[in-house]
């Protein structure tokens, strides 16, 4: 579309009010409004990246720990299976897991329960 040299378009734009001071002070809020908000979403970044470098931080951390505990996992499973194959080897050769296991009552024969403990006179009633 053609600009045209009208007379009316023209004096729409030179016939507008000069800024008055409510224009001014309209203006100087927005101007303050976007400066306090620039600087709310600066901080709203920053906290956003502390935020995630923390949980960078914590997830190699706990990365880490569980990388241990399966070493640990697996040096406990070995040694495990040593100590069942020693087991095994002693269960074949153990001369008293091949006998009979004796009657309670002579597990117990030797024991004196109603005897005191302690023979000091300074116990004794």
């Amino acid at each position: 579309m053609p600009h045209s040299s009208d007379s009316s378009d023209s004096s729409s734009f030179s016939q507008s009010p000069p800024p008055s001071k409510q224009d001014s002070s309209d203006d100087m809020r927005k101007v303050q409004r976007r400066e306090k908000n620039r600087i709310a979403a600066q901080k709203s970044r920053l906290r956003q990246t502390q935020k995630a470098d923390t949980l960078h931080l914590e997830s190699e951390d706990l990365e880490r720990q569980n990388a241990a505990l399966r070493r640990e996992i697996k040096q406990l499973t070995e040694e495990m299976k040593h100590f069942a194959s020693m087991l095994s080897s002693h269960e074949q050769l153990c001369s008293i897991l091949a006998s009979p296991p004796p009657p309670p009552e002579v597990l117990y024969a030797t024991h004196s329960f109603h005897q005191p403990h302690i023979s000091s006179p300074r116990f004794q009633h």
